[in-house]
């Protein structure tokens, strides 16, 4: 069991999350409405806007709190009780993340921030935009401290042993996230608020960029690790299965670390101010990602098909049939596993030179993040919190909640799978990204894209659909179902495995050869960026 004051700090943290979803979930429903021409905002909002409070709201907010919520009650649930000092910080944290939060959305809400999430120059924001988003980062260093001080202390207190492996992934994620997010930290500090404020005239547009990418890549893997850490940790002990290797699962996440943050550029293939030599030397990296990727593939499948001949399955795929399918634990996260497959397929395609001139500046892209973050990613949390919540709130699910988490999946998948559908095909004719108005005055070639304009608002209907039934489940969920003790599933390593290297478990070699990687990849164009960069830029204002 989870502490009463362990439970309340990760409640704290999925009520935002949850706040999050629902209303960037409504944003993202009226911009596929708008986009496809079938209804009108009023005067006082503009697409853009709702454009940037969707994907902050639904890409920051929603992601980092479930993820704080969830590694909170997983360390403790692991490690015992949090320490009053981890528990302290990570409170401090909340409230930083909170106000920081809550000042973003207003300067969005003000129209003083329509800079979409990725805020790129010039485009240029109210300086109090920039300083919540720094509140936010510095509110995860908090939370940051508070898990592994409190995974450091385990070990003092346990030397010589292995760790639990989900507070192992924990810390992980959090070394990606501490890592990437250096990039993100020096460009907002130094460049965009003195910039914001007046302070300096202009903006190095392409180092801004630079920056950004070296901490929105990682980005992406701050939000699928946790969903491995449920798709190796959870997920096995609700098929009443053993973890693959406990090796494999460490290793899998100290690759992920090496190889998704020395990466950014592929993100600016089509950018000037880059050698083509160094694009090409973090294209190569890139697709590395694709090993642990594999790994974690044979893993999965080897745990499930395991435990399905374990109940009986026989055949070549007869242990499928075996699988607990009307389970939400497992249905929701495996939903997830299945989507990633084409998500990863489309991220091969993004990071490759030449078909990325195809795709890059398409609507393409925001279907491939939609199937890798709002699907797979997001499915995975909605499983996650069809048990952990009942169980931080000392309540049970019920067989009619788990039959409605099933068919909330089920139209969340399907609701994704019309939307990032049509996002695909329609890009692959050229349908532009980050673009209202699509329609170019009845030109032939935009004229093909009005369908898929509309599948794409007809799969966002389901998508709101879905979310709805969502949040009224984890409302009773949390307040309304029966009083019990609902299970915190932590599987145990196969005892075929063999013994974990302790190697794997040694940080400064691993970070080492990080800070190694990343210094190769960044120190030399990047000094070329600030010593032959091009005339900066004033800000401008587009709302």
């Amino acid at each position: 069991m989870v502490h009463q004051l362990d439970s309340r700090l990760s409640m704290a943290h999925f009520y935002v999350a949850f706040a999050a979803i629902f209303v960037g979930g409504l944003f993202g429903l009226l911009q596929a409405l708008v986009r496809s021409e079938m209804i009108t905002l009023p005067p006082s909002m503009n697409y853009y806007q709702i454009l940037t409070a969707h994907g902050i709201l639904m890409a920051i907010v929603f992601t980092t709190f479930f993820i704080f919520g969830f590694m909170y009650a997983s360390v403790a649930r692991t490690t015992g009780s949090l320490s009053n000092m981890a528990r302290k910080s990570g409170w401090i944290g909340f409230i930083i993340m909170t106000v920081g939060v809550i000042l973003t959305v207003v300067m969005i809400l003000a129209n003083e921030a329509t800079v979409l999430y990725t805020f790129y120059a010039p485009l240029q924001a109210n300086p109090l935009f920039y300083i919540a988003l720094a509140l936010i980062i510095i509110g995860t260093y908090f939370a940051s401290f508070a898990i592994i001080k409190q995974y450091a202390d385990w070990r003092k207190a346990n030397p010589g042993q292995r760790s639990p492996l989900i507070a192992f992934m924990a810390v992980a994620t959090l070394v990606l996230w501490l890592i990437a997010t250096i990039g993100v930290v020096i460009a907002v500090v130094f460049q965009f608020i003195p910039w914001s404020l007046g302070w300096v005239d202009e903006i190095n547009v392409v180092l801004s960029r630079t920056l950004f990418w070296y901490f929105g890549h990682p980005l992406v893997y701050f939000w699928l690790l946790p969903a491995y850490m449920a798709w190796y940790v959870i997920v096995p002990k609700v098929i009443k299965g053993k973890i693959f290797s406990d090796s494999l699962a460490r290793l899998a996440f100290l690759l992920f670390i090496l190889f998704s943050i020395p990466v950014g550029f592929h993100h600016q293939l089509l950018e000037s101010g880059i050698s083509h030599g160094w694009k090409f030397l973090q294209v190569v990296l890139t697709f590395a990602v694709i090993v642990p990727s594999l790994m974690t593939a044979f893993a999965l499948f080897a745990t499930f098909e395991i435990s399905g001949r374990a109940r009986g399955g026989r055949g070549l795929f007869g242990w499928f049939k075996k699988l607990p399918w009307r389970d939400v634990r497992f249905f929701a996260p495996f939903a997830g596993m299945v989507i990633f497959i084409p998500a990863g397929a489309g991220g091969i395609i993004n990071a490759s030179n030449q078909m990325n001139q195809v795709i890059h500046n398409t609507i393409w892209v925001t279907g491939h993040f939609h199937l890798t973050v709002g699907a797979t990613v997001a499915i995975t949390f909605f499983g996650i919190s069809y048990w952990l919540i009942p169980h931080l709130k000392g309540r049970v699910m019920t067989e009619r909640v788990n039959d409605l988490g099933i068919y909330q999946t089920v139209i969340w998948v399907f609701g994704m799978l019309i939307m990032s559908g049509a996002m695909h095909f329609s890009g692959l004719l050229g349908n532009p990204r980050r673009t209202q108005v699509t329609s170019y005055n009845g030109h032939e070639v935009a004229s093909q894209w009005g369908a898929y304009e509309v599948g794409m608002a007809v799969g966002g209907s389901f998508l709101f659909i879905s979310l709805i039934l969502y949040i009224i489940l984890m409302i009773n969920l949390s307040f309304f179902a029966p009083k019990g003790n609902e299970e915190f599933p932590i599987a145990e390593a196969s005892e075929n495995a063999q013994e974990t290297p302790k190697i794997l478990e040694n940080w400064k070699v691993w970070i080492g050869i990080a800070f190694a990687l990343i210094l190769f990849a960044y120190t030399i164009p990047i000094m070329d960026m600030i010593q032959h960069s091009p005339p900066g830029s004033k800000g401008f204002k587009f709302w």
